[in-house]
C-alpha cells in the first residue's frame, strides 16, 4: 500500500466536523446536570467488598458515581450494550435476561447519554471500548467522534464472532462485529498486546538468518516518502535517498546501526535495515481479531447468560489498557466476563446491570464458578444458600431501595 505525504499546510487547514442530527438529541449540559438517584448497599459478600455491582438503570448508576467521587478515576471502560435488534434474550433456562427494544435515534440517544457520563468518569489517561455489530457501529462511530474526538479513535476493530455460517443463501455470512477503541486524551495507558508466534508464520515474516548470531531477520527500507532539507535529506555513505524520499534516520544514527551489524548491504550496494525477530514477544495484535469467537462448544464453560463474550478477549483488553490496581468498569455487565477479567489481572471493578439474570450470572461466576455448556443433565445452581463459600472475588451489591427486598430474597434462596 502506498504511503501518503502529509501536506505542508496541514496546520492551517480547518477540518469541518461531522455531527449526527436526529429527533430527541438532548443538550450535553442538561444530561450532565441530571439528578442522581441514591443507591444503598444491599450486602457485602464475605464482608470484604472492594468491587461494586450496581443493580439498576446504568444512567442512574453513572450519575451516582459522578457525584460519589469517581469523576476522572476510572481507567478503562468496556461496554457491550444491546445491538438494537428489537428482540428479547433469554438464558439457558429460557428465563428472560434482557430486552433489546430500542432502535434508530432512540437507541443512539440512549447510548449517547451514557457515553457522555462515561467520558466524565474516565481518567485523563483512560480508554473506552464500545462493542457493537454492523447495524449501529457506523452510526455510533460519529457519536464517539463527537464525544471523545476523532483524533482519539485508536482503532476500529473487526472481530470474527462465530464460526462460518453455511445457511446464508442471499448474502455473505454474518460472522463479524466491531469494537471501537477510544482514549480520552493523547496520553493513555497502553501495554501493547502480542499473539504467540506460529512457526510457519515466523519463517514467512522473517525469512533471513544472520550467519553470526543465527537469529532470524527481515530487510526493510531505511528511507521514507517526502523530501527533507535537513540531515535526513543529505548524502550518507556516498548515497542520496531515492528521488522524492528521505532517510528515516540521521546519518549518525545510520552509522550506529551499521556498526551494530543492523544494516544489510546488497551485492549492488543497496542498504536495508535488518529487523530481528524476538520470539519471546510474538506478533503485535492488529485490528482484525480472528481468535476471540463466542461460538459455544460442548466443552466450554459459561454462566448460561445470552451474548456472553469471550473471556480471553476481555482479559487481553484489560491488560492492554489498564494496569494492576486500576478501576475497570462495565456498565452493561451481563454475565460479568469483564469483571472477572479485571479481578483475575489485579484490577478493581465496577459493574452495572438492571437484569436479575445478570446479577445471578455474576454471583454464579464469582461463587460456584462456570459450568460446561453441554451439561444439560443437572440444572445449574446459580446462588448458594450461604455466599461465603468458595468465594473467589468478594464484592458489594448496591441497589435502589425499591430493589433491595428482591435482591435480599434472591441471595437467600437456592435456584
Amino acid at each position: 500500500m502506498a504511503t501518503g505525504i502529509p501536506p505542508k499546510n496541514k496546520r492551517n487547514k480547518k477540518k469541518i466536523p461531522v455531527v449526527l442530527s436526529y429527533e430527541g438529541k438532548e443538550d450535553v449540559q442538561s444530561i450532565l446536570n441530571k439528578k442522581s438517584i441514591f443507591f444503598e448497599k444491599v450486602l457485602t459478600i464475605n464482608n470484604m467488598g472492594k468491587n461494586k455491582f450496581f443493580f439498576g438503570d446504568n444512567l442512574d448508576a453513572l450519575l451516582f458515581l459522578l457525584n460519589d467521587g469517581l469523576k476522572g478515576k476510572i481507567k478503562l471502560v468496556y461496554i457491550d450494550p444491546p445491538f438494537a435488534t428489537a428482540s428479547n434474550f433469554v438464558n439457558r433456562k429460557q428465563e428472560h435476561a434482557y430486552s433489546d427494544a430500542l432502535c434508530g435515534g432512540e437507541f443512539v440517544e440512549f447510548l449517547r447519554k451514557r457515553l457522555l457520563l462515561l467520558y466524565e468518569l474516565l481518567a485523563n489517561d483512560g480508554s473506552i471500548y464500545l462493542h457493537l455489530d454492523g447495524k449501529m457501529a457506523f452510526v455510533m462511530k460519529i457519536i464517539m467522534d463527537e464525544i471523545f474526538g476523532e483524533e482519539n479513535c485508536r482503532a476500529f476493530i473487526t472481530r470474527k464472532k462465530c464460526s462460518t455460517k453455511n445457511y446464508t443463501k442471499k448474502s455473505y455470512g454474518n460472522v463479524s462485529d466491531y469494537i471501537m477503541f477510544y482514549s480520552k486524551t493523547s496520553k493513555y495507558v497502553w501495554n501493547r498486546p502480542f499473539e504467540a508466534w506460529e512457526y510457519d508464520n515466523m519463517l514467512e515474516q522473517y525469512p533471513c538468518v544472520d550467519k553470526k548470531t543465527g537469529c532470524r531477520y527481515k530487510k526493510v527500507p531505511i528511507h521514507a516518502p517526502g523530501v527533507r532539507n535537513g540531515e535526513t535529506g543529505k548524502e550518507w555513505r556516498g548515497k542520496l535517498p531515492p528521488t522524492g524520499k528521505h532517510w528515516q534516520y540521521t546519518p549518525e544514527k545510520l552509522d550506529a546501526l551499521d556498526e551494530a551489524g543492523e544494516i544489510y548491504w546488497s551485492p549492488t550496494g543497496n542498504p536495508r535495515r535488518m529487523v530481528f525477530c524476538d520470539p519471546t514477544k510474538g506478533i503485535p495484535v492488529q485490528d482484525i481479531w480472528l481468535n476471540y469467537r463466542d461460538s459455544i462448544n460442548q466443552a466450554r464453560k459459561t454462566t448460561g447468560y445470552p451474548t456472553e463474550k469471550n473471556y480471553d478477549m476481555l482479559r487481553m483488553i484489560v491488560n492492554a489498557s489498564s494496569n494492576p490496581g486500576d478501576i475497570v468498569m462495565d456498565c452493561f455487565a451481563g454475565s460479568g466476563t469483564t469483571l472477572e477479567a479485571a479481578f483475575e489481572t489485579g484490577r478493581t471493578w465496577i459493574g452495572v446491570d438492571d437484569s436479575i439474570e445478570s446479577l445471578k450470572a455474576i454471583m454464579k461466576r464469582f461463587t460456584n464458578g462456570l459450568e460446561r455448556y453441554g451439561d444439560y443433565v443437572s440444572a445449574p445452581s446459580y446462588i448458594q444458600s450461604t455466599l461465603d463459600l468458595s468465594v473467589k472475588c468478594p464484592f458489594e451489591v448496591w441497589a435502589k431501595k425499591t430493589d433491595i427486598e428482591i435482591i435480599t430474597e434472591l441471595c437467600k434462596s437456592k435456584q
